[in-house]
């Protein structure tokens, strides 16, 4: 069966998901910035409204995945919480300084994080090759990894992410992430073989903008207003189009 993993920012896009029959989630704050771990209330608010799997994101900050001693110390403490909190499992990556990945650093989180199932995040579409990176996660003993093919799109790396599938050979389950949708979402299954899928499918939530009326900003003018929920009837028609190619990817999938 195809796996589709929604990534979310609240408990009603937690449930939204689960009604229109995602798998899992993905649960982060600050999505305009790529996602950032979420606070305990909500990650206890979520796994009290949900029975799917519940994974959390660790990433302490925005910007790059070389990580401080201090930032490090931070995502085992969020791990830790995680945890605590029963989720299924952690989102996580760290780059080295040259765009590698930081195996020693990396496994340790992993090892830290059992009996929760591991994914290596995005970071990975940020190092300098791919491939290498690819043997260099299952090293960690990641469980999985989070890809667009090192593309801005999962459309657009489909043909690397088959060669990853295909590297892979079931040591490490690849994860297809990057504007997923109902119009390629089977093409990308039909050319990688990929049967797991991550996407945000977020609907712009209609502003309040009273207060800016006084011309009064409290963060970034042009991210403080892009909220967005998740729709079960969006995450459903997803769904059924992956229900669909099913077969498909089942076929492929016999390859490796």
């Amino acid at each position: 069966m195809t796996v589709l993993e929604i990534c979310i920012d609240s408990v009603e896009s937690a449930i939204a998901a689960e009604s229109g029959g995602a798998q899992q989630v993905e649960l982060c704050s600050a999505l305009v910035e790529g996602g950032l771990t979420p606070s305990l209330g909500l990650i206890r608010a979520v796994r009290s409204r949900i029975g799917i799997g519940l994974h959390i994101m660790i990433r302490p900050r925005s910007g790059d995945f070389v990580y401080s001693a201090e930032e490090f110390a931070i995502m085992r403490d969020d791990i830790a919480i995680a945890k605590k909190a029963e989720a299924d499992g952690v989102v996580l990556g760290v780059l080295s300084a040259g765009d590698e990945v930081d195996v020693d650093r990396t496994r340790a989180l992993v090892e830290f994080a059992r009996p929760m199932e591991v994914t290596f995040h995005r970071a990975i579409d940020m190092t300098h090759d791919i491939f290498a990176a690819l043997e260099d996660v299952i090293h960690t003993g990641a469980d999985r990894i989070l890809t667009s093919g090192a593309q801005p799109t999962a459309m657009g790396g489909r043909h690397t992410l088959e060669k990853l599938v295909r590297n892979a050979n079931r040591r490490v389950r690849i994860m297809a992430g990057g504007n997923v949708r109902p119009q390629n979402v089977t093409e990308i299954a039909k050319i990688s073989g990929i049967t797991e899928f991550h996407t945000a499918l977020r609907h712009r939530v209609p502003e309040v903008r009273q207060r800016q009326l006084k011309r009064i900003h409290l963060g970034d003018p042009r991210v403080e207003n892009n909220r967005g929920v998740v729709r079960a009837t969006d995450v459903r028609r997803l769904r059924q189009v992956m229900d669909s190619a099913e077969v498909v990817t089942s076929e492929l999938d016999q390859k490796y």
